[in-house]
């Protein structure tokens, strides 16, 4: 159902969706295919989702420089592969180039549509939920890094494959940072607490079977 609802949105002719945001436009849905249906991924010990940004390349982003330059100090022995998702759809971050990855600003954040939230909730959880299954046999462990309705996407994504995954923040620490009076009551994602607790994660995820055996 999902799939069919997504496909109706995005290719439905003379709709007021396919011109803004960008995860209604074909060239998304066609890029997404491509990964998909023709894009090899190599097997990695360690699958890491993390949120798309607002500035392209996502690697050239504040908060994408800080997410990798944890990433590389903590597995600096260790075989991972980053993967981008969001208003982006699911993206392998050597794609980032890739158009129309690199060509599009839109954050979903400032949106006050709420059917464009649920279709894009829709979306990205279909999206996910294929990346999920093409990759089911990638990664020895999955870890994903995100709040709000990415998290939301990435949960629902992850249930509808039964991929075991491990999420962070956490619950409990979402709702210590959650904080009424702030535009975005979760935070940020470059929040120390968040941060300190992500890497804690990596940590772990890196001491799980079947990782590193080949530097061990």
């Amino acid at each position: 159902m999902v799939i069919s609802d997504t496909q109706r949105i995005i290719h439905e002719p003379n709709s007021r969706r396919l011109l803004e945001p960008p995860f209604y436009l074909r060239q998304f849905e066609d890029a997404f295919r491509f990964i998909i249906d023709e894009y090899h991924i190599p097997p990695h010990d360690i699958g890491v989702f993390i949120p798309c940004a607002v500035r392209k390349p996502y690697s050239t982003s504040p908060s994408h420089r800080l997410f990798h330059k944890i990433l590389n100090s903590v597995y600096a022995d260790t075989s991972y592969h980053v993967v981008i998702f969001g208003t982006c759809g699911t993206v392998p971050a050597e794609l980032e180039c890739m158009y129309p990855y690199a060509q599009y600003h839109y954050m979903l954040g400032k949106c006050t549509d709420q059917r464009v939230k649920d279709d894009f909730l829709k979306i990205e959880t279909y999206r996910l939920t294929e990346f999920l299954e093409k990759t089911k046999d990638t990664y020895q462990v999955r870890i994903a890094y995100c709040i709000g309705v990415f998290r939301e996407a990435m949960v629902r994504a992850a249930a509808r494959t039964g991929t075991d995954l491990l999420l962070y923040p956490t619950d409990p620490m979402i709702e210590r940072m959650y904080n009424d009076d702030c535009p975005f009551p979760e935070g940020s994602l470059s929040m120390q607490e968040y941060i300190d607790e992500f890497t804690a994660g990596l940590l772990e995820a890196k001491g799980k079977p079947g990782v590193d055996d080949v530097q061990r």
